[in-house]
């Protein structure tokens, strides 16, 4: 039997990256490595990065997107995972380019849906309302 130990907490950081396009507002999703489910850009705060330079830069090496961020949180979600808890917090980023090849692309599907699409999708309850109340705004 695992015991869950929430005594190791790892600060994560991830966006959720959007777009305007005629048919309204998307978001974008990419798979985890395993391309068993649908998350955002995320990962590990890194020691010399702030919480959204991190998140940027996962944006890139998972999505290869690139654009205008707001260091304005979005809130945060948890999971647990490596034995602990993931928190992740949440920061907007208008994706203005999208790279063709990126550090992630062998592992990693991207695709853009509809915001109701993305609270389907992703798993976690927190998760969803982070992106239903950022969809309200448009």
């Amino acid at each position: 039997m695992s015991q869950k130990n929430h005594n190791l907490i790892y600060p994560q950081s991830g966006v959720i990256a959007y777009q305007m396009q005629q048919s309204g507002l998307h978001l974008m999703l990419i798979t985890n490595r395993k391309g068993t489910r649908w998350v955002i850009p995320k990962g590990i705060v890194e020691p010399e990065l702030t919480a959204l330079q991190s998140a940027e830069k996962e944006a890139f090496e998972e999505a290869g997107i690139e654009g205008r961020s707001f260091d304005e949180s979005l809130g945060e979600f948890s999971y647990e995972k490596w034995g602990g808890l993931c928190v992740v917090e949440v920061f907007p980023l208008e994706v203005k380019s999208l790279a063709e090849d990126w550090p992630e692309a062998c592992f990693r599907e991207r695709e853009w849906v509809t915001p109701e699409e993305a609270v389907r999708r992703v798993r976690e309850p927190e998760l969803k309302n982070i992106i239903r109340k950022f969809a309200n705004r448009y």
